[in-house]
């Protein structure tokens, strides 16, 4: 990995200016990637992105990174770091793993069922929407053996029994953990507010049921260079280190986050539901985007383009960056950042 300040494309933003002024009527966000086929454009991926220099300032932005959105998954370290607040002694792989969206992969599952029986739990206290393996591979595999939708093999049943073993440390509810007003959500929703530096826009209900707290890209972004470079043995810098040593309980043997985390040293990085992605360097450096459609197949190439002008290096881009479209079983295309 090398170290340079990216230049601004075109048609970016510096230093944070909004591209709309404030009370302007909105317009579409920008395009970030194009979905071309036999040399044909079918297709484009608007959305919005934000790039922090090391000393946080915003370096660019693409539309609006002030506006909020829902960040989905890429807030669990904020989570995962309010369990531990809330006196939890989580570390190593089962601190990854409450920062997880896990692949349902068989060591993912296990860790999950003896995280809830360290503490008098099962499966059955979970509050996860029974669901398959995440991962597509996985998911094939489970279902051949006969495997049927479960809570524990949704993608989310790490940080659940991380939530659920809070509880019961101090006393708390266990059936209504999920509830906006339990005492473990409202320190989820302190701990997102201090490290965003931001209040919180609104609160919705993510896939897995847990309140979900709306913060802008620049907040998002923010975040995660907070936890990168945090005082040793705060609990934001315990997520990170416990994700960045072991990113396969983070995500999976093959998911992007885990690649990235792997090869680039002191990264941390988390992907969420509706293609919206954070990541941060070592150096405190950091990015967060969202894609307007959700479409995830765009999330790569906009990642890959993303840490080229971090300056990342070609071969970890590579990896994460390839959405070929496929043609009679022939790769006649690709989903490709624009910007």
């Amino acid at each position: 990995m090398t170290s340079h300040t990216p230049a601004v494309p075109p048609g970016v933003s510096g230093g944070g200016t909004p591209a709309v002024p404030p009370g302007a009527p909105q317009e579409a966000p920008p395009v970030l990637a194009e979905v071309v086929r036999s040399g044909f454009t079918e297709g484009h991926h608007r959305g919005t992105l934000v790039l922090l220099a090391a000393d946080g300032s915003v370096e660019f932005a693409l539309g609006d990174p002030g506006a909020p959105v829902f960040p989905r998954s890429s807030n669990k370290p904020m989570q995962a770091a309010a369990v531990l607040r809330a006196g939890l002694d989580l570390a190593g792989e089962r601190l990854a793993l409450a920062a997880a969206s896990h692949s349902g992969e068989g060591f993912h599952v296990d860790l999950v069922r003896k995280m809830l029986a360290e503490h008098g739990l099962g499966v059955g206290d979970l509050r996860t929407p029974p669901d398959l393996p995440l991962d597509q591979v996985e998911a094939e595999t489970f279902l051949a053996a006969g495997g049927t939708r479960e809570r524990v093999v949704m993608n989310c049943s790490g940080k659940h029994a991380a939530m659920l073993a809070a509880c019961v440390l101090n006393g708390w509810p266990t059936d209504t953990y999920l509830e906006p007003d339990h005492p473990l959500q409202r320190l989820v929703h302190t701990v997102v507010e201090e490290v965003s530096g931001e209040r919180v826009a609104a609160t919705g209900t993510d896939g897995c049921g847990a309140p979900l707290m709306a913060i802008s890209l620049t907040g998002l972004a923010r975040s995660f260079r907070h936890f990168v470079l945090a005082a040793p043995g705060t609990a934001e810098r315990r997520v990170a280190d416990a994700m960045r040593a072991h990113p396969e309980y983070v995500a999976g043997t093959r998911r992007s986050d885990t690649w990235l985390m792997r090869g680039v040293p002191g990264a941390l990085s988390k992907m969420g539901a509706e293609a919206v992605q954070a990541v941060a360097l070592a150096d405190g450096r950091a990015l967060a985007f969202k894609i307007d459609d959700g479409g995830i197949r765009a999330l790569g190439p906009v990642l890959a383009r993303a840490l080229e002008l971090l300056g990342v290096t070609a071969e970890v881009r590579e990896r994460i960056g390839r959405a070929p479209l496929l043609g009679g079983g022939v790769e006649v295309g690709a989903v490709r950042a624009v910007f």
